[in-house]
């Protein structure tokens, strides 16, 4: 104790104190302890007080802090830029080389036209022919500028602002409500990109719309994208649009119909003006007030436009005349072969009739179809000389594109007996021929009639306007159904026919197209017929691709057997199973038909002036509720051809004169027998009751015999 008292003295005494303070301590100054023994805390003689220690904690935090931020903001900036500039490497990686990008040539589009120059479709990947900017009304690019990119004049492909404005309206509406995309941008996806929507075709799209603002003008830009944009209901480019919506070319479109078409490109499938016209004109009442904001026009024009907003027309035949387009395709590619421009097709289609055969088509069967258990329909109507005015392939050519009147193959019943009656006329028998109509066994085949009755010794005008199966059948057997078939090619039918016995009764499949065809020789006078819809071809500049000037395929039938023919198919409509036919006015002339089990319904039916048929089913080909070809078929007939024939003069068929079309037979005689069938399906001829041959024939009708 001694020593140290002495060694405290002695440091003292020379100046200075080895002991080491609690501040130079590793650590710091310990943490202040509580005395147990005291009750208090005890402080270091040297440490600072209380409130100053604090201050000095906080300012270093703050000074800590700042540094932090300063270096982390580096270093994020510092890896943002790394990743950049790998964004551009990735982009340009996938990207081809910038001079090797080109804009890709536009598809050719097809502008279908009917007989009164009306658009009735288009068809390709655009909708409609490339329009200069120049030829446009002024006030149409700027509605699309106003509406989808007002500084388009003043960014160079990317708009800040413009991304900036529509983050902050999506922020604020909690969704993907508007899109930052200029027009370049825009026509940088439709050129080259695909419509998915993830960052890194984001990315490219950035690019190829910088790429594009350094190769063309602005308004080569803005003429590519009109051309170019996609604006529902299959139409592309504004020229297409212009012609789908409203029937005319985007020449002549109006302020209102303009802005229409401007505010379709945000949503094309939701606000096109063919089934949503209450949101088209509202989008279209933005456009106009926001280029009268940006005073694109006045505000007189504004008013007027909104005033009388567009709407958009009904187009002609409704979804039907898609079929028509569908073989109008298949037909040009035959005529002119692989299409690689622009082109416009003019058709024989009548507007007015497409409507109404799908008119009569639909009306019929949303009234009784599911009563009769039918599915689905066809009509197709021609002149005498093949000339296709109206083709309807199905009820809903949205639900189905199948073309019944071209490519489905069905039995057409009783539709086919005229083939065989005309092999017996042109083999020497007459309308007033007389053959049994009685039970008749062939190999074990044993044909009934539909009501399942026979009438006995009955004319050949009387089986046919009947349709009795059993005189059908032996007809065939006397002429020998190889000879039936061949009667059949020779007037048109090119489907694959079986030369048996049961050809009397249409078992063979042939499609409406061709069966209506081979009737119009009949109206015509015995002329072959080749249905056709094209009559000319031009190029997008007017040059003359195809122009339709086959000469007439020549006679087919002998004018005698046309008359004959003529008289017996007359008497379906007067007396037979199609007298519930109406066309007040007009000689008219048919045949009905009803396949097996009920599975088809047809009616064929013409005049001078034109040949239509009638086919009704179900594509799945089962049976339908009774369904026969005097019943639905003869009505559709007639309420189409009253609408077809209004102001037309009426005229007569060949071979027939007024007051001696309506032959009443004189009874046949008693005598006449059945004929013979042999094993093989031969027949005997029986010419008894020819009333001395054809020539004898004419000359008893021409000179009043009934």
């Amino acid at each position: 104790m001694a020593w140290r008292q002495g060694r405290k003295r002695a440091g003292d005494a020379v100046g200075f104190d080895l002991r080491m303070r609690a501040a130079d301590r590793i650590g710091g100054p310990p943490k202040a302890r509580s005395d147990s023994r005291s009750g208090g805390a005890r402080r270091s003689s040297n440490s600072a007080p209380p409130r100053e220690t604090k201050k000095r904690k906080r300012g270093a935090r703050r000074r800590s802090g700042f540094g932090r931020a300063i270096y982390w903001g580096f270093v994020l900036a510092l890896w943002g830029l790394i990743a950049g500039i790998g964004a551009l490497i990735w982009i340009g990686i996938h990207l081809p080389p910038i001079q090797s990008l080109e804009i890709p040539k536009r598809p050719p589009s097809v502008l279908i036209l009917g007989l009164n120059g009306a658009t009735l479709a288009t068809r390709g990947d655009m909708g409609g022919a490339a329009v200069p900017l120049a030829e446009l009304p002024d006030y149409v690019p700027k509605a699309f500028v106003a509406i989808e990119d007002r500084r388009f004049y003043w960014h160079h492909g990317v708009d800040p602002l413009g991304i900036s404005r529509a983050l902050v309206a999506d922020i604020l509406r909690r969704g993907a409500s508007q899109g930052g995309s200029t027009i370049t941008q825009q026509l940088a996806k439709n050129l080259f990109l695909t419509q998915e929507r993830t960052v890194s075709r984001k990315l490219q799209e950035i690019a190829l719309a910088l790429w594009l603002e350094h190769k063309f003008s602005k308004a080569e830009i803005l003429e590519l994208y009109l051309n170019r944009v996609y604006f529902g209901a299959g139409a592309y480019g504004v020229e297409g649009a212009a012609q789908r919506y409203f029937g005319k070319s985007a020449r002549q479109l109006t302020l209102a119909e303009g802005a229409m078409l401007a505010g379709l490109v945000q949503s094309p499938s939701r606000l096109a003006p063919s089934h949503n016209p209450d949101g088209a004109q509202r989008r279209a009442a933005v456009v106009v007030a926001d280029m009268a904001e940006q005073n694109m026009i006045t505000a007189d024009a504004a008013k007027l436009a909104l005033a009388h907003p567009a709407r958009a027309v009904q187009q002609a035949g409704g979804g039907s005349v898609n079929y028509v387009a569908d073989w109008v395709m298949d037909a040009v590619d035959d005529l002119i072969g692989k299409v690689d421009q622009d082109i416009v097709v003019q058709t024989t289609i009548d507007p007015n009739l497409q409507s109404a055969a799908e008119q009569a088509l639909d009306d019929t069967l949303n009234q009784k179809g599911e009563k009769f258990n039918i599915g689905q329909g066809a009509v197709v109507a021609m002149t005498p000389d093949g000339v296709v005015r109206a083709l309807v392939g199905g009820r809903n050519y949205s639900e189905s594109q199948f073309n019944r009147a071209i490519d489905a193959k069905r039995q057409p019943g009783s539709a086919f007996k005229p083939f065989v009656y005309l092999t017996a006329l042109e083999r020497g028998l007459t309308p007033d021929t007389v053959r049994e109509d009685a039970p008749i066994t062939v190999k074990g085949w044993k044909p009934e009639n539909f009501e399942h009755d026979y009438a006995g010794p009955v004319t050949l005008t009387q089986a046919l306007a009947n349709s009795l199966n059993t005189v059908s059948v032996r007809l065939t057997l006397e002429s020998g159904p190889e000879a039936v078939v061949r009667t059949a090619y020779r007037l048109g039918i090119t489907s694959m026919l079986e030369p048996n016995a049961s050809i009397a009764l249409g078992t063979s499949e042939v499609s409406p197209l061709e069966l209506v065809s081979a009737y119009a020789t009949f109206a015509n006078g015995g002329l072959a017929v080749s249905p056709h819809v094209i009559e000319r071809i031009r190029s997008g500049d007017g040059k003359m691709l195809y122009d339709r000037a086959q000469p007439p395929l020549g006679r087919v039938v002998d004018a005698r057997y046309v008359a004959m023919m003529n008289t017996m198919m007359h008497e379906t409509l007067v007396s037979g199973t199609a007298r519930s036919a109406s066309l007040p006015g007009w000689q008219a002339a048919g045949k009905t038909g009803t396949s097996q089990d009920f599975r088809d319904a047809w009616f064929i039916g013409y005049t001078a002036h034109l040949v239509t048929g009638i086919w009704l089913g179900n594509d799945d080909n089962t049976p339908t509720k009774k369904a026969v070809g005097g019943g639905l078929p003869v009505e559709i007939w007639s309420r189409f051809m009253k609408v077809a024939h209004q102001g037309t003069p009426p005229s007569g068929l060949p071979g027939l004169s007024t007051g001696w079309f309506s032959p009443a037979p004189a009874p046949p005689p008693a005598n006449i027998a059945a004929p013979v069938v042999s094993d093989r399906g031969n027949q005997t001829n029986n010419q008894q009751g020819n009333s001395g041959g054809l020539d004898f024939w004419l000359l008893d009708k021409l000179f009043g015999r009934r």
